[in-house]
């Protein structure tokens, strides 16, 4: 096995190893907590440097829209997780993990029935561009895959693949900002974006398959 594979392999065994000691919850938490407060720490340091004199107002501006954005992203998320919960409620939710089933069980072989079931959640969430849906489902089938080897397997790393380069029919976050943002044709985003997730999910799907044992 080639450095590269080697080194995004030793990538998934540390991200388990941090797993293992905390809850899924709370390690995004964390993370995202850590990566936004050395942006913070680094953005005023520059802008201390550069333009001293811009700090209080630019500060004031990036709180402003930061504001603005948050809820606008809100409105967005409520109206997805109102439309998730009706899928839950009618069983359409249910229908599309029969759906996708028979793909999970052939990438995911010897896993148990509730990993296959988050793993079926997690693509079809990220095919209808329900990212806020998937991501958690993800890092549960992770944690239920994991063999306790301290080694990231070949079903974990394969899904971690597939959760990046996000298959996506319905880029419906996208789609949302876009016409938030006053775009004219919001629905131009769809073909490209289904050509390319769907060339990139092959593509990291082989390369898994090839150099991944």
């Amino acid at each position: 096995m080639s450095p590269p594979y080697n080194k995004f392999r030793y990538i998934i065994q540390f991200i388990m190893r941090f797993v293992k000691y905390n809850s899924p919850s709370s390690c995004i938490r964390l993370n995202v907590n850590v990566v936004f407060t050395l942006i913070f720490i680094v953005a005023v340091v520059i802008i201390s440097v550069t333009s001293p004199d811009e700090v209080t107002a630019s500060m004031l501006a990036g709180a402003t829209n930061a504001v603005s954005l948050s809820l606008k992203m809100l409105a967005i998320y409520a109206v997805w997780t109102s439309v998730l919960k009706l899928m839950e409620k009618t069983g359409i939710d249910k229908k599309l993990t029969k759906l996708f089933r028979p793909l999970t069980r052939r990438l995911f072989r010897n896993e148990s029935e509730k990993a296959v079931d988050l793993i079926t959640l997690n693509v079809a969430s990220n095919v209808l561009g329900l990212g806020n849906a998937a991501t958690p489902a993800g890092i549960d089938a992770i944690y239920l895959m994991d063999d306790k080897s301290g080694v990231a397997t070949k079903n974990m790393v394969m899904l971690t693949v597939i959760a990046a380069t996000s298959l996506q029919l319905l880029p419906l976050t996208v789609l949302s900002l876009m016409t938030e943002y006053g775009s004219t044709a919001p629905s131009a985003i769809i073909l490209p974006s289904i050509i390319s997730t769907f060339s990139s999910t092959v593509i990291g799907v082989l390369l898994v398959a090839v150099f991944i044992k």
